[in-house]
């Protein structure tokens, strides 16, 4: 008995001690971080706070029941094969028409009013901290494609998880990047990870600043973060809206249904076009993640004139079939008739004519 306790503590100190040093994990916010984002109304107790209160704790049937899924595997939860990554036409992206380029799940390359801007650049092979465990990238990997970026304006990150803040990919990023926008506390990780604090600009919901002549505001979605067990909501989530001379955009970020989408719409809408999220969705956590059904209503919330599908095409993070998202999100458009575009992985639109393209079905592989 003695043995095994003392085991146990040997492999307690051992993680504790891989996360600590592992840079991986990130940072966690100083003390006057802290003492100044305790002032918010959107922190409580050493934790950031949801507009309608949420907790993540699901039931011990469902947490057997996820473990059942697990196990057995859910139908059509990966793709049969790698899926292609369409031709990258740079010169579309390293020219002054306003474009956007989607690399998956909720990755994407933007130029607006010339400035090239980067949106939760996660362009790693795997969404986890460690290489033999968690979801693997469809594609392969894609930092090679760093390379060939023109330089970075701007880098917007969403929220800390492992999806959508990837090391990898802002080690290989942070020289050629002029300025980061991030949530309250996420400049922690990019701190740690190498990243000049005076490149980085944090903001609070509703905080609006300008950049190069773009608009720029974080808003509310009702999520989590975290990239630890001991650091759960310790940094701020959100969407970003990006409002150029042309173009008027809005990301939703991760995150369920509600009522902060038509406060969104009410002070920023109308916009040209949003990215929405709604790729990994499940009853169990359906305060965290969109349905595709609920994401083109909350495009009509925040009055999107055209909108495109997130947060799926990349990774298997749920137990949906992994085209499903974008076949509902399909249906439902047509239904409410809200202009819904899906281009391939590692295709370009130029946003002033692109956007009313037919969809042609590049996952029906």
């Amino acid at each position: 008995m003695m043995y095994f306790f003392i085991l146990l503590v040997g492999l307690c100190v051992a993680i504790t001690m891989f996360i600590n040093l592992d840079p991986v994990f990130g940072g966690n916010p100083s003390k006057e971080q802290k003492e100044k984002y305790s002032k918010f109304a959107n922190y409580a107790n050493g934790k950031f706070v949801n507009q309608v209160p949420t907790k993540l704790d699901m039931s011990l049937s469902d947490n057997f029941s996820m473990m059942r899924e697990s196990i057995s595997g859910g139908k059509d939860r990966t793709p049969a094969g790698q899926i292609p990554v369409a031709e990258i036409n740079w010169n579309k992206i390293h020219s002054e028409e306003e474009s956007l380029t989607w690399f998956g799940h909720s990755t994407f390359l933007l130029s607006i009013d010339n400035k090239k801007i980067l949106i939760d650049p996660m362009l790693g092979p795997i969404a986890s901290p460690v290489s033999f465990v968690g979801s693997k990238r469809y594609t392969g990997d894609l930092l090679h494609i760093i390379d060939e970026m023109p330089p970075i304006d701007a880098v917007f990150i969403t929220h800390d998880h492992y999806d959508h803040l990837d090391y990898p990919s802002i080690r290989k990023l942070k020289d050629k990047v002029s300025q980061f926008f991030v949530p309250l506390g996420v400049s922690a990780h990019l701190i740690r990870w190498g990243v000049p604090k005076e490149k980085i600009t944090e903001l609070n919901w509703w905080d609006v600043t300008k950049f190069k002549g773009l608009t720029v505001a974080l808003t509310p979605s009702q999520h989590f973060s975290g990239r630890g067990p001991t650091n759960r909501d310790t940094t701020l989530w959100g969407g970003w809206v990006i409002l150029g001379k042309q173009t008027r955009l809005y990301s939703s970020g991760d995150g369920g249904y509600g009522a902060h989408f038509k406060e969104i719409g009410k002070k920023y809408g109308p916009f040209d076009i949003t990215l929405m999220e709604g790729g990994q969705y499940d009853r169990r956590w359906s305060w965290v993640h969109m349905t595709p059904e609920e994401s083109v209503q909350a495009n009509k919330d925040v009055n999107g004139k055209t909108m495109m599908l997130m947060h799926w095409g990349a990774f298997t993070l749920a137990y949906h079939g992994w085209t499903e998202p974008i076949e509902r999100a399909l249906k439902a458009a047509k239904e409410i008739e809200v202009n819904l575009i899906a281009p391939e992985i590692g295709q370009t639109l130029q946003l002033d004519s692109d956007l009313y393209i037919p969809i042609s079905p590049w996952w029906n592989l």
